[in-house]
């Protein structure tokens, strides 16, 4: 009776072992856009920096530019520009305007390699710059 335990619970981990590892994982990399210092070396005293992430491996070929808070707030709406550094592709999009209670955020098609973004806030911030590997 024991080594028919032990053989399922061999069994078990083969087969959990086996399903996990078919499991895409998303990797969520931070960056943030910072206040402009306008001469100060401690930077703008009415801006805040702007924390933004970006997530890689959702889907095969995509990020996602969002932000960092809870339920995916934080980031700006702005104009973003990306390139794939393993395939030479490149491309912009924009962040969505954050309206009705849905978080500024772009999905971009950058196929699989390592990808730059750049996110051209202007005005009060500097750009913010992410490189990651998208699967």
């Amino acid at each position: 009776m024991t080594s028919v335990r032990g053989l399922a619970s061999a069994g078990a981990i083969a087969v959990l072992l086996g399903l996990s590892a078919g499991v895409a994982r998303a990797d969520t990399i931070p960056f943030q856009l910072d206040p402009a210092p306008y001469g100060n070396p401690n930077g703008s005293v009415d801006s805040l920096p702007a924390h933004c992430v970006a997530i890689t491996g959702e889907r095969p070929g995509e990020i996602r530019i969002t932000g960092a808070d809870p339920r995916g707030w934080g980031c700006y709406s702005a104009p973003l520009r990306w390139v794939n550094l393993s395939t030479g592709a490149s491309g912009a999009a924009r962040l969505s305007d954050g309206l009705n209670g849905i978080p500024p955020a772009a999905i971009v098609d950058t196929g699989s390699g390592q990808v730059a973004v750049v996110v051209l806030s202007g005005g009060r911030y500097t750009p913010g710059v992410v490189t990651t590997w998208v699967p």
